[in-house]
C-alpha cells in the first residue's frame, strides 16, 4: 500500500488548525486521496471547514455585498477578503444550481403530504430589471453597450392559511417559497411550478394567479396553470385608471381626483362591468391624449376578466400582489445596489444560493 503523512491545514470558526493525516492509495478501488478529507466531505484543496463555509456562505446571502459580508465575518473573528467570499459564493452557488437541476429531473414530492389539502394555493408573479455587464464592459472605446438591463423574473407561492396580519394590520406570510430566473418564461414557470407542487399546490382546491399587466405573465399562467383564477393586481389597475384620468380630465389635482376616485370605487366594489363599458365608449381625439386613451382602453379590455375584485375579496382571496412585490424588493436590496453590475452566471449562482437558504435546501449543500 502506498501511503504517507501530510499536513492538513484548515481554517475553522475557532481558528486555524493543523493536523497530520494519511494520504495514499485506497486498496479497495485504487484511487488516491486523503481518507480524513473524504470522511469530512472536504475537497482536495479545501482550506475552510464545512462549518466555517456554512457560516460564511450564510453571511454572504444575508448581507448586501461581498465586502459587507467580509467585514461582518471579521467582527465574529474570521479575517477573509471580499474576493474570497465571492469565490466561495460562486462555488457553492454552482453546487446549488446543480442541485436544482437534479430536483427538476424528477417529479416533486410534497414535503408535508399528511397535511390537510389547502383551500387555495396562491401564485404571484412579477419581474424587475437588473444591471448587467454588456459586451462593451471594461473597454475604453466601444460601440457596444457597456451596461445592459435584463429582467429577473420572480415568483411566490403560498397556501391561503399561511397568510395573516400583524397586530398593526400589516400583511404577513408565515411561509412562502420564492423562485427567481433570468431567461425564458417557460423555464421560470417550470421551476416555480415544481416548488409550488412540493409546497402543496397539487392538492389545492382552488388556484389563484395574481400579477401585473405584463403579457408574459398571463401567457405563462394559461400555459402552466390552465383553469386557475386570474386577478390583475388592484394597485396596477388603479395606476392605469389614473393615467387614463390624466388623458381625459387633465392633470389639475382636484379635477383629476374627481374623475378617478368614483371610478376607482366602481372598480373595487363590483361595478367593473359598467366602468369597462364607459371606458370603451370614451371619445378618442386625434391628439397625444387620444393615444393614451386608446392605449388604456386596450389595457382595460384585455384584463376585463381579471378585475372581479369584490367577488375575489369576499372569498378571502388576495387582490394585490404584495407578497411578490416584497420578494422583488428583498432581492433588489441584494442585487440592485449602487455600483453593482453582474454577469448572468455570477448572478445566477448567488441567486441559487439565496434560494437554497430561503426554500429549505441550505443543509443539502454540505451533504455529500
Amino acid at each position: 500500500m502506498h501511503r504517507h503523512q501530510r499536513k492538513l491545514r484548515l481554517r475553522t470558526g475557532a481558528g486555524a488548525v493543523e493536523l497530520e493525516v494519511l494520504h495514499g492509495q485506497d486498496p479497495g478501488d485504487g484511487h488516491w486521496g486523503c481518507p480524513i478529507r473524504e470522511h469530512w466531505g472536504l475537497s482536495d484543496h479545501q482550506q475552510l471547514s464545512l462549518a466555517l463555509e456554512d457560516r460564511l456562505a450564510f453571511t454572504v446571502t444575508a448581507t448586501g455585498s461581498y465586502a459587507e459580508a467580509a467585514q461582518l465575518a471579521g467582527k465574529w473573528g474570521v479575517r477573509i477578503s471580499s474576493s474570497a467570499m465571492h469565490a466561495l459564493a460562486q462555488r457553492l452557488g454552482e453546487r446549488a444550481e446543480a442541485e436544482v437541476q437534479q430536483r427538476l429531473a424528477r417529479p416533486p414530492e410534497e414535503k408535508d403530504a399528511k397535511r390537510a389539502a389547502t383551500k387555495l394555493g396562491v401564485l404571484m408573479v412579477d419581474g424587475w430589471q437588473v444591471r448587467q455587464r454588456g459586451p462593451g464592459w471594461g473597454r475604453r472605446k466601444t460601440r457596444q453597450p457597456r451596461v445592459e438591463w435584463h429582467e429577473w423574473k420572480t415568483g411566490v407561492y403560498y397556501r391561503q392559511e399561511q397568510s395573516g396580519n400583524t397586530a398593526g394590520e400589516r400583511g404577513l406570510l408565515t411561509e412562502k417559497i420564492v423562485v427567481g430566473w433570468q431567461g425564458e418564461p417557460g423555464e421560470f414557470g417550470r421551476r416555480l411550478h415544481w416548488e409550488a407542487l412540493r409546497a402543496g399546490l397539487g392538492r389545492a382546491h382552488h388556484r389563484l394567479i395574481v400579477g401585473d399587466g405584463a403579457p408574459w405573465i398571463w401567457k405563462l399562467a394559461q400555459d402552466r396553470w390552465p383553469g386557475a383564477s386570474q386577478v390583475l393586481d388592484f394597485y396596477h389597475a388603479t395606476q392605469h385608471l389614473w393615467e387614463l384620468g390624466r388623458a381625459v380630465a387633465g392633470s389639475e389635482a382636484a379635477r383629476l381626483a374627481q374623475w378617478v376616485e368614483p371610478r376607482r370605487h366602481q372598480l373595487r366594489h363590483g361595478q367593473q362591468a359598467a366602468l369597462l363599458v364607459e371606458i370603451a365608449q370614451l371619445a378618442v381625439p386625434l391628439t397625444e391624449a387620444g393615444k393614451v386613451i386608446r392605449r388604456e382602453q386596450d389595457y382595460f379590455a384585455g384584463h376585463a376578466q381579471r378585475m372581479a375584485y369584490k367577488q375575489v375579496h369576499r372569498r378571502g382571496w388576495p387582490i394585490g400582489s404584495g407578497a411578490v412585490e416584497s420578494a422583488c424588493r428583498q432581492r433588489q436590496c441584494r442585487f440592485k445596489r449602487p455600483g453593482q453590475s453582474w454577469t448572468p452566471l455570477g448572478m445566477r449562482r448567488l441567486g441559487s444560493l439565496v434560494e437554497a437558504r430561503h426554500n429549505g435546501y441550505w443543509d443539502n449543500l454540505w451533504t455529500r
